[in-house]
């Protein structure tokens, strides 16, 4: 990655292979930290991750270490909107466009690591680099 990026969001995809510690994702977040990013995920996001068989102590370490950002009423219009200028809508979409407003409102150059790099560039457009997992 030759370009400076600022901040790396990661939606539910990357937080669970980061706290999987996957080796493709740690040496990602590598090269972002070595580069000084800030790490940043939604709060909504860490309910897409959390199941029966998460290892919760592990989640926690993660977020300790990444910026959460808060769902507020606010946000949730934006991304409405989001979904709306993308032509999507229903559930199916509804936690990506929070995660893509998430985005979208962070200090750029952003770059926002998925595992839907289509629908993300879709609700993101070219205002984030979208790395695909």
């Amino acid at each position: 990655m030759s370009e400076r990026i600022e901040t790396v969001v990661l939606d539910s995809e990357g937080l669970s292979a980061w706290v999987a510690q996957e080796r493709k994702l740690l040496a990602m977040l590598q090269v972002f930290h070595d580069m000084g990013a800030d790490l940043v995920i939604g709060a909504n996001t860490i309910v897409e991750v959390t199941h029966s068989r998460a290892d919760m102590p592990r989640l926690n370490s993660v977020l300790s270490r990444a910026k959460v950002e808060p769902v507020t009423e606010q946000a949730a219009k934006a991304a409405a909107e989001i979904l709306k200028g993308a032509g999507l809508h229903g559930d199916k979409y509804a936690v990506g466009a929070t995660v893509a407003e998430v985005a979208l409102r962070q200090p750029k150059p952003v770059a926002l690591l998925t595992s839907d790099s289509d629908d993300m560039t879709k609700l993101c457009g070219d205002q984030v680099r979208v790395i695909s997992l």
